[in-house]
């Protein structure tokens, strides 16, 4: 009985011994796939896999609808798009809207958000009031907007009569641009506002006391303190207005008039006026009239047009972006 039990003891000490035992870095490598499992799953399901099918589908003529008569075609839609005469308008007025949207959001967001940075009396309630417009609905934005706007009974041509008897421009028609930049504005100001207080209160006190004591004045300690440590901010403010600019397809549609009324462009029941009708305006049109191949084309093109652009600004970061802290602990 005691010889059984031993060679059974000895037995499981010998299968024990050969299981070879697991690290300490092995169990964190084990670990750390676990955890990530869910991100890789979205990440390829949700991301790459519905890319990789729309760049697919950019290559066929699939109208949306059936699959029977979807042809590959290669690279013909991307040849159609340089052909086509719509396109090339549509890219200007996408440029003129980013060149006037994003100076005029970052300038004023950084400006309310110097101001608001001050020890003032109320500065809190300024604040949300200013953030207000930021999370209301897009809709509530631009209604509230095409009503201030309207040409007839709009209350900044109400104004505008004040000084200037009989003044009705169409801030929605010929001048929908100029409308549609100061509805966006206003309804981000808060959010970069946020963003830009957020920096702006991480920068040391002690920098800004002592450039008084030397005796710099508050231009001198804005240009030489503030704006060098508030750079990865602004960057980041940049990049993503951007990249937000470019994608612009919610806001113009719902600033459109509706049918009836002078327009150059009908959209899904909607007028969109030349002065907005951006490349994403233009895409969707095609979606609408079920050309999907032609438009994930268009679609891929704009993706590329903004990477190439994400990578210059990312190339140019390190000729005005002060990352003094990373430097110094590289030297």
């Amino acid at each position: 009985m005691s010889t059984t039990v031993s060679q059974t003891l000895s037995g499981m000490q010998v299968r024990t011994a050969s299981r070879p035992r697991l690290t300490r870095s092995q169990r964190r490598e084990i670990w750390f796939f676990v955890f990530s499992a869910p991100f890789l799953f979205g990440l390829i399901a949700l991301t790459i896999f519905p890319m990789g099918y729309g760049f697919y589908t950019s290559l066929t003529n699939w109208d949306g609808l059936s699959d029977l008569n979807t042809k590959f075609i290669g690279l013909q839609n991307y040849a159609q798009a340089i052909r086509d005469p719509n396109v090339l308008p549509a890219i200007k007025q996408t440029l003129l809207f980013v060149v006037l949207n994003v100076p005029a959001w970052i300038i004023l967001s950084f400006a309310l958000a110097l101001l608001l940075n001050r020890d003032l009396k109320g500065s809190g309630l300024l604040r949300t009031l200013f953030y207000l417009p930021t999370i209301l609905p897009a809709v509530a934005v631009v209604m509230i907007w095409k009503i201030i706007l309207d040409q007839n009974s709009g209350l900044l041509n109400g104004l505008l009569s004040l000084f200037r008897p009989g003044t009705a421009l169409p801030w929605l028609g010929q001048y929908a641009l100029q409308g549609l930049v100061v509805t966006m504005v206003w309804g981000g100001l808060g959010w970069g506002m946020v963003v830009f207080l957020a920096g702006l209160q991480g920068i040391p006190t002690e920098l800004i006391e002592s450039a008084k004591i030397d005796g710099a004045n508050g231009w001198q300690v804005f240009w030489n303190i503030t704006l060098p440590l508030m750079s990865p901010v602004l960057f980041f403010q940049l990049v993503m207005a951007l990249i937000s600019s470019f994608q612009q397809l919610v806001y113009p549609l719902l600033m459109a008039k509706p049918l009836g009324q002078a327009s150059e462009l009908s959209v899904t029941g909607y007028n969109v006026p030349n002065g907005i009708r951006f490349f994403m305006v233009y895409t969707y049109e095609r979606i609408q009239q079920s050309t999907y191949g032609y438009a994930l084309a268009l679609l891929w093109l704009l993706f590329v047009a903004i990477v190439i652009l994400a990578a210059l600004l990312f190339w140019s970061e390190k000729f005005w972006v002060y990352k003094g802290d990373v430097e110094e602990q590289k030297a």
